[in-house]
């Protein structure tokens, strides 16, 4: 009669694990494939949304001609023979592994020998990936097409935007095409709570409840970057430009729209912004500067004029400046820019 007892406990708790619609676990072994990458002389050659310097010293690039990795010799596209997915999205992890957000394709896992692909059929809210960030617990959040996925290693639970509301999901609902208000960048707050920007409003999560954040009764909308800068102020580029908040008044530096924010080693901030209908430039805000009312910028406009739009920026360990573009990866050395190329 033990032995019964103890087995219907364990029936009835695999039975209430299984069929909570919060959570998909995913299978391990799925859909793995060795790396087998291709060796280029130059970087990416198509739009590069995102750039990242690994803990080896190694450049990423996630662009829509591939995943591309530079060690500071030559360009290596890691997943030509992988997928030909148009990748946008790029993270290490504190394991040292990384992932790869694409647009249709999910997102893909490296571990430095194999990649592992998930999707809606894992349980990723959508397959348009366009942010990866990994919070201070070790979760992986997803910013995808019609709102998030986190990703605690085991399975996956799905947060929607549905008008100018955010909020969990408790029906296991994942989207085959794409929605509006997809979660453009995310960053986690010295408390610990969540801010998503998205095409529509921009949330603060509590781990409990989504606030939307607004000012002066008008909500922040169109957000297209999102950081916490090291003295633990927020920062907020898109539509209406560049703001900055620092847990109690909302600054703005400037009304153009910005499409990334990124702040140097030494505190300095920099965006990628539209100068006007016709160019784009490198703003930089130096550090000292932001404490007055009205800091003035220093600009750097890339040297093609093809490049009607820049995208992420990365500070390399040379603190040379690198940014994507309709046309790959550009370098600015402190005095002029130039195509990121081999040495």
């Amino acid at each position: 009669m033990k032995f019964q007892h103890l087995l219907a406990l364990f029936l009835m708790s695999f039975f209430i694990t299984s069929c909570d619609p919060n959570q998909k676990e995913v299978q391990k072994d799925n859909n793995k494939s060795e790396i087998n990458a291709v060796i280029n002389s130059q970087g990416p050659k198509k739009i590069t949304r995102n750039i990242i310097q690994d803990r080896k010293g190694n450049i990423w690039m996630a662009a829509f001609d591939g995943i591309f990795r530079y060690d500071g010799k030559a360009f290596v596209n890691m997943t030509s023979k992988v997928s030909s997915a148009r990748f946008f999205s790029i993270l290490e992890d504190n394991k040292g592994n990384f992932w790869f957000g694409s647009i249709g394709s999910g997102v893909y896992y490296y571990d430095g020998s194999t990649f592992q692909n998930f999707t809606t059929k894992e349980g990723l809210l959508n397959n348009e990936v366009t942010s990866i960030y990994e919070d201070k617990k070790g979760v992986i959040w997803f910013g995808v097409s019609g709102g998030a996925s986190s990703y605690d290693g085991n399975s996956f639970r799905n947060y929607i935007i549905e008008g100018d509301e955010m909020y969990l999901d408790q029906t296991g609902k994942t989207f085959s095409n794409r929605r509006p208000y997809e979660v453009t960048s995310i960053t986690e707050n010295k408390t610990g709570e969540l801010w998503f920007a998205s095409r529509g409003n921009t949330y603060v999560y509590n781990g409990e409840s989504f606030a939307s954040i607004s000012h002066n009764g008008k909500p922040f909308k169109n957000v297209r970057s999102i950081i916490e800068d090291k003295k633990g102020n927020i920062w907020l580029g898109g539509a209406d430009g560049l703001w900055r908040y620092n847990g109690t008044t909302f600054i703005n530096f400037t009304p153009n729209f910005v499409g990334y924010v990124y702040e140097d080693k030494k505190g300095n901030i920099w965006t990628s912004s539209e100068k006007d209908n016709k160019h784009w430039v490198l703003s930089r805000y130096n550090e000292d500067s932001l404490k007055d009312k009205k800091p003035i910028a220093a600009e750097i406009i890339p040297e093609d004029e093809n490049n009607k739009m820049l995208f992420g920026i990365l500070e390399a360990s040379d603190e040379s400046i690198w940014f994507g573009t309709f046309a790959g990866v550009y370098r600015y050395d402190g005095n002029k820019t130039k195509k990121a190329s081999k040495n």
